[in-house]
C-alpha cells in the first residue's frame, strides 16, 4: 500500500494536468485524472486529516458498549474528555441553539487560560450573546450564592457555562435553578432539615461545566454545596435536575493549579470514592419514597456506583502522590481529572457519609474560630479547603465504619497497601482489626501528601468538639447513609460523632 505522502504527491502531480473536457459526458467514464479531481473536490485533502483528541461518555445513548449501557441507568452528565476540548464549548452551545449564555467563573480563573479559551470559543460563533459573572467565591456562602442568583435573574439566559472548580460549577447550578424558579427562596430547595427540601419538578436550562480542578466531580453530579455562615456549617441542594448536560474535562485546564490545590482537590476524590463504596447498601436506606420523584440522588452503595468508585480510588492512590511530588506530571494530572469525574458518578448516585458530614462544620466554624488559612489558596479570608476538611477525620471515620463491611474495607486497605485483596498480608488480618489497619494506612497516605495532621494542626482544640458535633448533626442528607451510626439524631449518634472528632484531633 502506498504511503500517505506518496498518495499526496500523486494527487498534486495529477492536478497539474487538465481533465478531459468530456469527463462529465454520460457516454464516457471519467479519466483517472478527472476521477482524482472529483475526489479532491468532494473529499477532505489527505494533509488536513487530523487524529481525534477526545472521547465522550453519553449516558443517554441506547446503542452503546457495556460502559455506556451501564451509564444509561446512572444519573450522570455526558462527559467529554481530552486535551484542548474547552475550545469546543462555543460550538456546543451553538448546536444547542443557545439564545443567550450566562458564563460563571471566579476572579482567579477569569485571568487564566481556561477562561480565555472558553471566551474565544464563544466569540468565534456568530449571534451567540453571552454575559460573564466572574465574582464566584471560593467555598461559596449563602450570601455569595444570593448575589449570583440575583445577577442571573436580571438576564434571560437560555443556557449556562461554568468554567472553574467545584465552587464555580455549584454556583452556576444554583443560578440556573433560581432562574427557572424566579419566585422561590434559596432555602426552599436546600436539603432538609436545614431547608425545606422541596422537589424540583421543572426542567432547568442546559448547563455545560468545564472543571479547572480535579476534585469535586461537580461536572457529573446534581449536588451543589455552600456555607450557611449564620449556622457555621455547610449544606447544599442535591437533585438530579441540577446535573450539567455536559462536563468538558480538558486535561490542560489544571496546569496552573498550585500543588496545594491539586492535593486538596485530590483528597476530595479519595474520600468521595471511599465513602460512596462504604455507604449503607441502597436496600437498607429508609424510608422508601412514596413517589419516584422523591427518591434522593444519594441512594446508598449499589453495583453500578461501586464500579466507578473503586476505579477512582485506585487511580487516586496511584497518581495523587505523583502530583504532590511533581505538579507538572501530565499523565498524573490527566488521570486525576478522569478519577474526579468517575468518583463523581460514583458518589453522585451512592452518596457520601461521615467524612463529608463532619467536614461541613470544620470548614464553617473556621471562619469564626481558628481562622486557619491553607497555603496555596489566593483568598483574603480564612479557609480550610474542602478536600482537607474532609481528610482530617478520614482515619478515625474508617476505623469506625470498618465493622459494618469488613470485606469492602479490606479491598480499600489492599489498594492503600499497593497489593491485592488476596495477598496474605491482607487476608491474614482478622475482621476485628481491619479498622485499625485502615486508620494507619490512611494516616500514612495523608502524611505523604503533607496534609495537616488532624484538627489541632488547623487550630481546633478539644473545647471545639461540641460545636463541631452540633454542626454535623443537621447533615442528615449524608449522615443517613453512614454505616454503624444508628439514630444520628439521638444520643448514640452524638456519642459516636464525639468520639470520632476526638480521635481526629491528632494522628
Amino acid at each position: 500500500m502506498a504511503s500517505r505522502s506518496a498518495i499526496h504527491r500523486l494527487i498534486n502531480l495529477t492536478a497539474q494536468h487538465p481533465a478531459c473536457p468530456c469527463h462529465r459526458c454520460s457516454s464516457h467514464a471519467p479519466t483517472p485524472v478527472a476521477a482524482i479531481n472529483q475526489l479532491r473536490h468532494f473529499a477532505t485533502p489527505v494533509h488536513t486529516v487530523q487524529k481525534e483528541y477526545a472521547f465522550e461518555v453519553r449516558p443517554k445513548l441506547t446503542t452503546a458498549p457495556l460502559l455506556q449501557i451501564i451509564l444509561c441507568k446512572v444519573a450522570a452528565s455526558n462527559l467529554r474528555f481530552g486535551e484542548g476540548v474547552t475550545r469546543e464549548v462555543g460550538m456546543d452551545l451553538k448546536n444547542m441553539k443557545a439564545r443567550k449564555v450566562g458564563v460563571f467563573t471566579d476572579p482567579i480563573v477569569a485571568k487564566l487560560k481556561p477562561m480565555a479559551v472558553a471566551l474565544e470559543s464563544l466569540q468565534s460563533q456568530e449571534d451567540l450573546p453571552f454575559e460573564v459573572y466572574d465574582q464566584v467565591v471560593t467555598e461559596p456562602t449563602e450570601e455569595s450564592w444570593r448575589k449570583a442568583i440575583d445577577w442571573a435573574r436580571q438576564h434571560d439566559f437560555s443556557h449556562f457555562l461554568a468554567v472553574g472548580g467545584g465552587s464555580v460549577i455549584d454556583t452556576a447550578k444554583a443560578a440556573n435553578l433560581f432562574t427557572v424558579y424566579k419566585d422561590n427562596d434559596l432555602m426552599d430547595f436546600v436539603n432538609a432539615p436545614v431547608g425545606k427540601g422541596l422537589p424540583i419538578t421543572q426542567s432547568l436550562r442546559p448547563l455545560i461545566a468545564v472543571p479547572t480542578t480535579a476534585g469535586t466531580g461537580s461536572e457529573t453530579t446534581g449536588a451543589a454545596i455552600f456555607d450557611v455562615t449564620s449556622r457555621a456549617f455547610k449544606t447544599g441542594i442535591a437533585n438530579r435536575a441540577l446535573k450539567p448536560v455536559l462536563g468538558v474535562v480538558d486535561t490542560t485546564n489544571t496546569e496552573s493549579c498550585p500543588t496545594e490545590v491539586h492535593i486538596s482537590a485530590g483528597l476530595d476524590v479519595l474520600f468521595h470514592s471511599m465513602e460512596s463504596y462504604t455507604a449503607i447498601p441502597y436496600t437498607e436506606r429508609t424510608p422508601r419514597p412514596a413517589n419516584p420523584i422523591l427518591r434522593p440522588a444519594y441512594q446508598g452503595s449499589n453495583p453500578v456506583a461501586d464500579i466507578f468508585s473503586m476505579w477512582a480510588l485506585r487511580t487516586t492512590v496511584k497518581y495523587l502522590p505523583r502530583i504532590a511530588k511533581d505538579s507538572t506530571d501530565h499523565e498524573a494530572r490527566s488521570q486525576m481529572l478522569l478519577a474526579a469525574s468517575f468518583a463523581g458518578i460514583g458518589f453522585g448516585n451512592a452518596g457520601v457519609h461521615l467524612c463529608h458530614g463532619m467536614s461541613y462544620p470544620i470548614s464553617g466554624l473556621n471562619k469564626r474560630g481558628p481562622k486557619y488559612k491553607h497555603p496555596g489558596y489566593q483568598v483574603d479570608h480564612p479557609i480550610i479547603p474542602h478536600g482537607v476538611s474532609v481528610a482530617l477525620t478520614g482515619p478515625a471515620v474508617f476505623q469506625f465504619t470498618a465493622p459494618s463491611s469488613p470485606d469492602r474495607h479490606r479491598e480499600a486497605l489492599a489498594i492503600f497497601n499497593n497489593t491485592t485483596v488476596t495477598d496474605p498480608s491482607i487476608t491474614s488480618i482478622p475482621d476485628s482489626e481491619i479498622g485499625s489497619y485502615m486508620y494507619e494506612s490512611i494516616a500514612r497516605f495523608l502524611d505523604g501528601l503533607g496534609v495537616p495532621r488532624g484538627l489541632k494542626a488547623v487550630g481546633y482544640t478539644k473545647d471545639d468538639i461540641p460545636g463541631l458535633v452540633e454542626g454535623t448533626l443537621p447533615q442528615r442528607r449524608v449522615l443517613d447513609l453512614a454505616p454503624n451510626i444508628g439514630n444520628v439524631a439521638g444520643e448514640d449518634g452524638r456519642e459516636h460523632l464525639t468520639r470520632m472528632m476526638e480521635a481526629s484531633l491528632e494522628y
